[in-house]
């Protein structure tokens, strides 16, 4: 970013006027745009500028000079500084209903396509929500001690954590003594990272480490896993290096009640963060497709089957299609463990040249899928879309979404007839979403 470093700093008022997609308030001044981290739509703030550009200027609010009514004091004593919640100051009911508006405008200015009906907002639990994540770690020298948590709005640095309340409290509540351990460690600068991740019956923490851990600091850590009952994991490299520690056999599973299914995973797999959210998604996509005995189901990027094993409880054959190997193999074995005989699972990067893959070649009644940030352009311009009467598009980036709804809807015939937003990281400007097309 371009910068003039002599009118960096400057403080000053203005007016907010609206709001931009990463929750930052937005107002103009001498014409031009001012993007301010911490201020909400029709407040007035005295501000200090950040950061230059030539189309817009960066600040951060210094004082609060007349609050919207929406405002509401933040829970966190870390917000502000922590880059993992920018939306604490506004009132929950309104969080949705922003990102509502930021997925709807995203598809009428990227896509230039309205939906028939705006779905009402999926919601749910709005604190103690996350069951996967991961903290950073680093020793501060000047210090002398371990900082650990996620990283700050200058990202340059990691927050100094003593709690996070939108970390499942089994976490969020116990950062001060995941720093002691790892302070305690001989090898604590070499620990750039700690993975969590949640499962009904158990936590693991995963403690990423660039040199071998000495034995005193294995007993250590062995220690505090039978003192704390998590689950410790060590990952000298890359993701196929990660080993129980203690316990040697750790049940990470969580359930979706509603279909009376349980899925087994590993400690560094994709999972839906937002467990309350995930189920309702799952209900909203289910409802959405409709799936009938009689239909073949396409799921694509699905993972360990968050939607293929619920889509075969209903569909007559449910087709995923994932492109990480190991993930397609647990999803299989979730399968068998879930006794679903109606269900296969191919591993195939969808970014790629799809032609010779053999489920391309099979027909399909309806399609799901939920692709990563940059969506699904690729495999869409392959896919032979001629028989798929309905698609639910499960988004967690709205302007992928409204670029894939514009192609659908202008080059393959569908109609855009429903979308809405799901509120799956509540206190962020993160956008999930939800699509429905039809021929």
């Amino acid at each position: 970013m371009a910068r003039s470093r002599s009118k960096l700093h400057q403080v000053f008022e203005i007016d907010v006027t609206d709001f931009s997609h990463d929750g930052r308030g937005v107002g103009r001044r001498e014409g031009k745009a001012v993007f301010v981290s911490g201020a909400l739509p029709g407040e007035t703030v005295r501000v200090e500028q950040t950061g230059r550009n030539r189309h817009f200027d960066e600040c951060r609010t210094l004082e609060v000079l007349k609050p919207a009514p929406e405002r509401v004091e933040p829970r966190c004593p870390h917000f502000g500084t922590c880059a993992g919640c920018v939306l604490q100051h506004l009132e929950e009911s309104q969080q949705i209903t922003a990102k509502q508006r930021v997925l709807t405008d995203n598809l009428r200015r990227i896509g230039h396509v309205e939906p028939g009906t705006v779905l009402p907002p999926l919601t749910d639990a709005a604190w103690g929500y996350r069951r996967k994540g991961r903290f950073s770690v680093r020793f501060v020298e000047k210090k002398g001690k371990v900082v650990v948590g996620f990283r700050e709005t200058n990202p340059r640095f990691v927050a100094d954590l003593s709690v996070c309340h939108t970390v499942v409290p089994s976490i969020g509540l116990r950062i001060p003594e995941i720093s002691a351990l790892v302070e305690s460690l001989d090898g604590r600068r070499t620990l750039p990272q700690i993975e969590f991740i949640a499962g009904d019956e158990a936590v693991a923490l995963v403690f990423r480490h660039l040199e071998p851990l000495s034995e005193a600091d294995l007993a250590r850590l062995v220690a505090f896993a039978k003192e704390t009952g998590f689950a410790v994991f060590l990952q000298p490299g890359g993701v196929d290096t990660v080993k129980a520690l203690w316990p040697e056999q750790v049940p990470l599973s969580f359930a979706i009640p509603g279909y009376g299914l349980s899925l087994d995973f590993r400690p560094l797999d994709f999972i839906q963060v937002n467990a309350g959210l995930n189920d309702k998604m799952i209900a909203s996509a289910l409802d959405l497709l409709d799936p009938q005995p009689g239909d073949r189901v396409l799921d694509l990027f699905c993972g360990l089957g968050n939607f293929t094993l619920p889509l075969a409880k209903r569909a007559g054959q449910v087709v995923g299609v994932e492109g990480d190997a190991g993930l397609v193999a647990r999803a299989r074995a979730n399968a068998a463990k879930n006794g679903l005989a109606n269900v296969e699972f191919h591993a195939a990067d969808l970014a790629k040249d799809l032609a010779a893959e053999p489920w391309m070649k099979a027909g399909f009644d309806k399609l799901l899928l939920d692709p990563p940030r940059a969506g699904a352009a690729e495999v869409l311009a392959q896919l032979p879309l001629k028989g798929i009467r309905r698609i639910v598009y499960v988004s967690c980036h709205p302007g992928s979404l409204a670029r894939d709804a514009g192609f659908l809807v202008r080059e393959r015939g569908y109609t855009l007839k429903a979308a809405g937003a799901m509120d799956m990281f509540p206190q962020t400007a993160h956008v999930e979403s939800i699509a429905l097309f039809e021929k």
